[in-house]
């Protein structure tokens, strides 16, 4: 039996990295040590079954953390880096960018100093093997209008400062490929959903506001358009890329499944209304609520607000066979359902600092009528 590759992964503990961890780990393959800083987003207990499990260790720290990012090198010898490590939340972005350039960016810059440092130490048939996966978005592409989708090939127009962050932390990427010779490879995605997924972002939100009879706050008019992927379905084009993809590569990695807000908002109230009926929950009976979408309310929009993502993953399919497996509505039911079961985790997620922030900045998203 070959002898299982090492992988460190940044940000492990956050929505997509602990799914990327479990899929790793259930492979076979690898054994992973999660490198995380544990900030509002990230909930360890969604890995506690594995702790004790030989091929996972977790480390707990922060990316810019020039010193610690050079030890773990040292110490793990990893055959490859999977950076998945960001401040991911746009509104949060628009109150303060700050975090998102310190982590996004600084810490981007970090990895890749560290990683090609200890690269140019490997012997040659590890360092040909070697690859620096740098996930992330299709935000950096911008807005598109009603027709066309983003590919490798679209020009960078970020609009808000999250994305504005992602798009220099992908151009430091690149340039670590070209430059030192680095062997990265980028993947930019679509909206993921799924288990784990913190509650400040839209799917997850509007499950546990309607479940609680809060209010289901929906940007503008609600036409705004995201292309969504199972999370899982991107964890495995990530895993693929970073196999099989070409050093220097761009790949774009969508679900094929474009909604407006309005429209996924109103799934999620119709499949609620079918698994967990209003008039089974005793609060929201004694309130007479016959439907969740009586609790959607449209708020005033987000600045910049892209109109339309959607991404064509032709190149990933032809050059890696990667193509999504879970259709939107199956992947939807199953994340409500998720939702339902772990009661414990979603308290745990929006305790502390994360009730805090939305108090402050955004009352209408804790359920609260604006004045």
């Amino acid at each position: 039996m070959a002898e299982k590759q090492t992988i460190l992964l940044t940000g492990g503990s956050g929505f997509i990295g602990t799914n990327m961890v479990r899929l790793l780990i259930d492979s076979g393959h690898y054994r992973v040590v999660n490198f995380d800083a544990l900030t509002y987003a990230a909930n360890p207990s969604s890995l506690d079954d594995l702790n004790g499990n030989p091929n996972y260790e977790f480390v707990n720290g922060n990316i810019t953390d020039r010193e610690l990012v050079s030890s773990l090198f040292a110490k793990y010898h990893p055959a490859g880096v999977m950076h998945l490590a960001a401040e991911s939340h746009v509104d949060r972005s628009i109150v303060s960018a700050e975090d998102f350039v310190q982590t996004n960016v600084v810490g981007t810059y970090t990895m890749l100093e560290a990683a090609r440092l200890y690269w140019n130490g490997l012997p040659e048939q590890e360092k040909k093997s070697f690859r620096f996966l740098h996930v992330s978005t299709d935000e950096v592409f911008g807005s598109l209008g009603p027709e066309g989708y983003f590919s490798e090939e679209t020009p960078y127009a970020p609009n808000s400062p999250y994305s504005a962050s992602k798009a220099s932390s992908d151009h430091f990427v690149r340039a670590y490929y070209h430059t030192y010779g680095l062997p990265t490879v980028i993947t930019n995605c679509s909206n993921n959903y799924g288990p784990y997924q913190f509650p400040e972002k839209l799917i997850p939100l509007m499950i546990l506001n309607a479940l609680s009879g809060k209010l289901l706050p929906v940007y503008g008019d609600g036409s705004n358009v995201r292309d969504w992927i199972y999370v899982e379905d991107h964890c495995k084009a990530v895993r693929l890329a970073f196999e099989k993809g070409r050093p220097g590569e761009v790949y774009a990695v969508g679900g094929g499944n474009e909604q407006k807000n309005l429209n996924l908002v109103n799934q999620i109230c119709s499949i609620l209304d079918d698994v967990a009926p209003p008039v089974e929950i005793p609060e929201l009976r004694e309130r007479g609520l016959q439907s969740y979408k009586d609790l959607i309310r449209f708020v005033t929009d987000r600045p910049g607000h892209d109109r339309r993502y959607a991404i064509d993953s032709a190149k990933i399919t032809r050059e890696l066979g990667w193509q999504p497996e879970v259709g939107f509505e199956v992947g939807l039911r199953r994340t409500i359902e998720w939702y339902l079961t772990n009661p414990k985790w979603v308290d745990q997620a929006s305790a502390g600092s994360y009730g805090e922030w939305i108090e402050k900045n955004y009352a209408w998203r804790a359920g609260k009528e604006s004045k």
